[in-house]
């Protein structure tokens, strides 16, 4: 919580300064009793009070005080509220290396399975996407904010054979019809998602240095363990995920690289995406809610003083 009037804070100096005059007025009270003869004899009719209701009015005045210095000083609280019209495109790579059984049950059927909780998370507004890659780059969805096409698209995702990630990246940034020169745009990233070296070469960098121009973040998700291996014509072949590379396309983007070696880690790391990308950071000011609050307070001041003590505290 922040405040956007910080210096009202200092009137949190009158709730101590108000506690200070009752005790001084309990004290001035004391210096002029009232003689009561057969003081034993009322004590024992009257019965004993409990010290807490003494001081319940006190202690609900002075959190009034407390809570009405607070809404002068503007409390604000960071919400999160959907970036309207956003874009993102899943880029995922459906080489043969994603038939690997090392994440439950195969990297591919993880990776479906994520980006479909993806998809149930982000908010409906949120432009989504979908491109693969094997050999070559397909688009099976462009942006869209029908979140069911993408569903769909993501039910035919089957295990092909290389890895072109740069085209597969460049598929997708195309398909965002982004340019540079719209500098108030809707937001946009792209999510890339492998588990393999790119067969072509240096290709992702260049279009990571692209899309950093256009403002493009480009988030890497590296998937399976270094003891991932597959069957191939007989030979089992290790397909260790490209960690290096991918974390060099996220930085070169702008964008960041994370790293999942079960479906748990993927689930929670496409939880974040759906944060970072479907959502922004809002202030809002909750000013109203405290001296709501504060009225209240008094309220419980003033009825419990004169129902426990005959008077206004």
């Amino acid at each position: 919580m922040s405040f956007a009037a910080p210096l009202a804070l200092l009137c949190l100096f009158a709730v101590p300064l108000a506690v200070l005059a009752h005790v001084a007025a309990q004290r001035r009270r004391r210096r002029y009793p009232v003689r009561f003869t057969a003081l034993s004899t009322l004590a024992s009719v009257a019965g004993a009070e409990p010290q807490w209701r003494r001081h319940l009015p006190l202690a609900l005045f002075a959190l009034a005080l407390a809570a009405l210095a607070l809404s002068l000083a503007r409390p604000e609280r960071t919400v999160q509220v959907p970036v309207q019209r956003a874009s993102v495109v899943l880029v995922t790579d459906v080489s043969r290396s994603m038939s690997a059984t090392d994440v439950s049950p195969t990297r591919l059927e993880a990776a479906r399975q994520a980006a479909l909780s993806f998809l149930g998370k982000v908010p409906e507004a949120l432009r989504v996407g979908l491109v693969t890659f094997s050999d070559v780059a397909q688009t099976l969805q462009t942006p869209t904010t029908d979140h069911g096409a993408v569903e769909d698209a993501l039910d035919t995702l089957q295990p092909i054979s290389g890895t072109a990630t740069g085209a597969g990246l460049r598929t997708a940034l195309d398909d965002l019809k982004v340019r540079a020169s719209n500098a108030r745009r809707p937001p946009a990233a792209l999510v890339l998602l492998s588990d393999g070296s790119a067969t072509d070469g240096a290709a992702a960098d260049i279009v990571a240095a692209e899309a950093k121009r256009l403002r493009v973040p480009i988030y890497t998700v590296a998937l399976g363990t270094p003891d991932g291996t597959i069957t191939l014509r007989g030979q089992t072949l290790e397909v260790p995920p490209d960690t290096e590379a991918l974390q060099r396309i996220a930085a070169e983007s702008g964008g960041q690289a994370f790293r999942a070696e079960d479906s748990d880690q993927l689930d929670a790391v496409y939880d974040k995406l759906g944060s970072q990308i479907g959502s922004r950071p809002e202030r809002q000011e909750i000013t109203a809610l405290f001296a709501g609050g504060a009225l209240l307070l008094l309220a419980g001041a003033m009825a419990s003083s004169l129902r426990l003590g005959g008077r206004l505290p």
